[in-house]
């Protein structure tokens, strides 16, 4: 887990600190109000999860950041301000992608405290029912708000599980736990927000939904079981587009390919707990971290219903 943190009551220490961990941006301080400013980034695997509280209504004109950003207002108001002339008001209580990440922005955060999550867009094209050709046009995110409530609060939930990873070093520091937590949020953003990505099978995936399909995958799931693998990795292993995999599990397994992952991970932290022993240091959190289980009392739910008994039980006898 990293972190770092900033407090100043300087614009210009408040400008540089912006570029260096940002983009670069000019700012200036619309009010003539006193500075203050503090902001804390953690970071779980590929996100970066930050925390700001502005005192002062900043106004800001920033190159493009490169990043999806998604941005949760607390208190006060963002003003953003768009290439095609339009403007986005961002209130207290509203969450949406702030700006997209190839193109430049700006407008005026106005006495604002509010969160901001960061990946690279490429996430996107590893979790969509995209086919494997590499060099097709990637994912864009076509609109800043969410397309329902329901959605918007999905992606809110999602947000503060995040951020309750990233703290918690007993889970953040395992590689598997921020690689599923990462591929989590990116398709809930695909699920909240409008965007290019296509989830219909086409005939070619219908066709392609055949029990070799299937084969190929276990293998590569089976062989790479403790890796950090997308469901784009294991189409791409099995020669399909992620919907043609995704089809061909429901149609011969009733399952889906991370969730059969899932249960590949859940009988190997199975057996780390049945070989360990409590006197050599070894937990229940520790052993479901390692196997990509974040959440522990999800995960002595999923034990229990998959062996009869908690996990404590297993690692102490």
């Amino acid at each position: 887990m990293e972190s770092l943190t900033f407090h100043s009551d300087s614009l210009g220490a408040t400008e540089d600190f912006l570029n260096l961990n940002y983009t670069k941006m000019r700012i200036g301080n619309s009010t003539g109000v006193p500075v203050r400013t503090n902001i804390t980034r953690n970071l779980l695997g590929p996100v970066s999860l930050d925390e700001l509280e502005l005192s002062f209504d900043m106004k800001y004109d920033a190159q493009p950041l490169g990043k999806i950003c998604l941005c949760q207002v607390t208190t006060g108001m963002i003003e953003e301000n768009y290439v095609d002339g339009t403007t986005a008001y961002f209130q207290a209580g509203d969450i949406g992608l702030l700006t997209p990440p190839d193109l430049p922005y700006s407008g005026v955060v106005h006495h604002a405290r509010y969160s901001i999550t960061m990946f690279d867009p490429a996430l996107l094209n590893q979790v969509a029912a995209s086919t494997p050709d590499r060099d097709l046009e990637p994912i864009r995110l076509t609109g800043h708000r969410p397309v329902s409530p329901a959605a918007a609060r999905h992606l809110s939930n999602v947000l503060e599980h995040m951020r309750g990873l990233a703290v918690d070093r007993t889970v953040s520091e395992q590689p598997l736990v921020a690689s599923t937590a990462a591929q989590y949020l990116a398709a809930s953003v695909l699920h909240a927000l409008p965007s290019t990505a296509h989830a219909d099978p086409t005939a070619r995936d219908r066709n392609d939904a055949h029990p070799e399909t299937v084969r190929r995958a276990l293998a590569y799931l089976e062989s790479h079981v403790r890796d950090d693998i997308t469901v784009a990795d294991i189409a791409a292993a099995a020669y399909v587009t992620v919907r043609a995999l995704q089809l061909a599990f429901r149609r011969h397994l009733d399952s889906t390919p991370m969730a059969y992952l899932r249960r590949l991970r859940l009988r190997g932290a199975h057996e780390q707990l049945r070989d360990c022993s409590p006197e050599d240091g070894h937990t229940v959190t520790s052993i479901a971290a390692e196997w990509g289980f974040a959440h522990p009392g999800r995960f002595a739910t999923a034990y229990r219903d998959a062996y009869g008994r908690f996990p404590h039980t297993t690692l102490q006898a």
